[in-house]
């Protein structure tokens, strides 16, 4: 079969076409054969720095929408032929995927492959931010940074629909702006210096919960925008920023909470827990109350151009890759 495999760090350009073995599903696990897969930033950091990687060579990625190839021991629930999404363990840059069956969920009813591969990562992660970690309360505010990404793109639409007063996000472009104001945002700041137009946007008063993909200094200046009792979730570092340290100087002021999140550590330490959310998150885009745009598409073979894309920080909504479908 096809995969991108990377034999080493570096730019774009370490992402190589080669010709591998197709996996056999160990007990537990489904084989898929791929039909689209989900490019995310983390794929990003894995490929320039090593996240996550175990070893070298690597193929990276870790979400894919298909059909069932093969069970392997001891797996209910699933059928060879069967439409479904899959959160992998990476991976997924390929034609077919390996994926424990605890990470794999059923398609709901009227959604396509090319939707599903946008899904696995994107929708339960953007579910936990607001409700499961962030916790949010009818007629609170929000504030999200990179509000024109996959994540940024749902997270706008789920607070809306959930009640939320306020939205704010801040991105890196007036034309990025543009774009998160189509998808339930009130009000979108561009730039570093968004602490301030937060609170000058609240009256002073701050926001209830703000979330943070970005790490270092963007993570401190969120939680200066926080308002009494506010949460700040974290659930990334695109920076690249030293770890991040709070504590009680910066707490107890304001009983502000700091909380974290990661999907593919909640689906190592808690699966059951992923598929419940995953399940209410999936139904917030059968019933039409979330969309995420495939804003860019590439051929399998053209995974490089996809990273360029999106370590270009000019892309929003969702980059797939077309595999077979």
């Amino acid at each position: 079969m096809r995969a991108i495999q990377l034999q080493e760090y570096g730019g774009p350009e370490v992402l190589k076409a080669v010709d591998t073995s197709i996996p056999e599903p160990g007990p537990g696990q489904i084989t898929v054969d791929v039909a689209y897969t989900g490019v995310n930033f983390a794929d990003l950091k894995a490929r320039g720095e090593g996240y996550r990687v175990p070893s070298l060579p690597y193929v990276p990625g870790l979400e894919v929408s298909g059909h069932v190839r093969a069970l392997g021991a001891g797996v209910e629930g699933f059928e060879v032929g069967q439409e479904v999404a899959a959160l992998t363990d990476g991976g997924a840059y390929a034609e077919v995927v390996a994926a424990d069956t605890t990470t794999v969920f059923a398609l709901p009813g009227g959604v396509d492959l090319r939707t599903a591969a946008t899904l696995p990562t994107v929708l339960p992660t953007a579910h936990a931010l607001l409700h499961e970690v962030g916790r949010l309360r009818a007629g609170e505010s929000v504030l999200v940074q990179g509000a024109a990404g996959g994540i940024g793109t749902v997270v706008g639409q789920l607070a809306k629909a959930g009640g939320a007063g306020a939205v704010y996000g801040v991105v890196s472009s007036e034309a990025k702006a543009k774009y998160a104001l189509e998808h339930g945002y009130d009000e979108v700041f561009v730039g570093d210096g968004f602490a301030a137009e937060v609170r000058a946007a609240t009256g002073g008063r701050g926001v209830d919960l703000a979330l943070d993909p970005v790490g270092g200094d963007a993570l401190r200046s969120a939680l200066t925008a926080l308002a009494v009792f506010g949460r700040l979730v974290s659930f990334g570092n695109a920076s690249s920023a030293q770890p991040w340290q709070v504590g009680q100087p910066e707490l107890y002021g304001t009983a502000t909470g700091v909380f974290g999140f990661s999907i593919l550590s909640l689906a190592k330490s808690a699966p059951e827990a992923l598929r419940e959310i995953a399940a209410r998150a999936f139904a917030k885009v059968a019933d039409g109350t979330v969309e995420l745009p495939v804003t860019a598409e590439f051929p399998l073979v053209d995974a490089a151009e996809a990273h360029r894309l999106m370590g270009a920080r000019t892309s929003t909504g969702k980059l797939l890759l077309r595999v077979g479908g």
